[in-house]
């Protein structure tokens, strides 16, 4: 049971504000706030409790009328087209997820409309998911379970994972709670982040001129950085080709980050020892996509990080908490920056 989380500003002092919460159908239900959760929620934060007014609507069917007095929006996908006419009195969006990628590029943000993410949210699952990962390459399961496909003997036999490297690609709350597991299973830890500042987890911390050095040292090399115009294509095949022959590779960012295709054949070639791949493009990968039968590649269908009980109570936790900083004026965190697009 979490605990009430109590702030000090009176409810007598702040005013109301309706929010409106976009849902989809389709998607899983992990990621749907249900009013049942909603009131969990209530009841955690009870300074808000009359002073929020909240709407949930599915699939866009309800958006156009709740948008006519909502002053927030708390959603992953809603309408952008004429989104400043259609919704005259909104002041901030909380994109619930941590990837903004499907919204970019800003031009549709309505002058003055905050836009806020998940960052955070992922990191606890993340992190165990990224330790479980790491054990995966170190003792070669991609290898043995492709074996297995084929009725195939081989005995190859691994090292501790003590005293190995693995290089992060960005270092933000998911990266960071992988680099205390990694520390846990004893591994030097490299990374790459745009403004290099240090993390306590980890060992060396890169700038973007340092990217190539560092996958040369990683026995293991973790994607974890955003999708942006930056970072779309950031390891080809130059990169790859510059990781330590026997290397494996884990993506739980975007498949934009990484080529695929060009990691197909390392894996075939037996240039990289294995691979564990979390995210695609387009989602669900394709029954015909040629990466359902590479070998040492243990494909898993965007699970990594979104924590079946938790994902949604501690989203909205974040929100309430960054409510009542927005109703009492103050910065809102996760705040995402147009210049850096997260």
């Amino acid at each position: 049971m979490r605990a009430a989380h109590r702030l000090p500003t009176s409810p007598a002092r702040l005013r109301p504000v309706h929010v409106h919460i976009e849902n989809s159908r389709a998607a899983a239900p992990v990621f749907a706030v249900t009013p049942e959760l909603y009131a969990d929620a209530l009841r955690r934060h009870p300074w808000a409790d009359g002073i929020l007014r909240a709407t949930i609507g599915h699939d866009f069917e309800e958006f156009d009328a709740a948008m006519q007095t909502a002053e927030i929006l708390l959603a992953t996908r809603f309408p952008r087209e004429n989104l400043g006419a259609r919704a005259p009195g909104l002041r901030w969006i909380h994109a619930r997820g941590a990837g903004i990628d499907h919204l970019l590029p800003l031009d549709w943000r309505p002058p003055g409309v905050i836009l806020t993410n998940n960052r955070g949210v992922h990191a606890p699952k993340a992190g165990e998911f990224a330790g479980m990962a790491l054990l995966v390459l170190n003792n070669r399961l991609p290898l043995h379970m492709t074996n297995q496909r084929h009725a195939r003997w081989a005995q190859v036999f691994s090292t501790p994972a003590a005293g190995k490297t693995l290089m992060i690609v960005g270092v933000g709350q998911m990266g960071g709670a992988a680099a205390r597991y990694a520390k846990r299973l004893g591994l030097r830890v490299l990374g790459v982040r745009r403004n290099r500042r240090p993390h306590r987890h980890v060992d060396e911390m890169f700038g973007p001129e340092g990217f190539l050095t560092a996958l040369g040292e990683a026995d293991f090399v973790l994607v974890t950085v955003p999708l942006t115009s930056q970072t779309r294509g950031l390891i080809g095949r130059k990169e790859l080709a510059a990781m330590k022959p026997g290397a494996g590779l884990i993506n739980m960012s975007r498949a934009g980050v990484v080529d695929y295709e060009a990691l197909r054949e390392r894996l075939i070639s037996g240039g990289l020892s294995g691979a564990i791949l979390d995210v695609f493009d387009p989602e669900p990968l394709p029954a015909d996509s040629s990466l359902w039968a590479t070998p040492n590649l243990i494909i898993t269908p965007h699970v990594s990080s979104d924590d079946a009980a938790q994902y949604i109570p501690r989203t909205l936790d974040q929100f309430f908490e960054n409510l009542h900083r927005y109703l009492t004026n103050r910065p809102l965190r996760n705040r995402v920056d147009p210049a850096t697009e997260y």
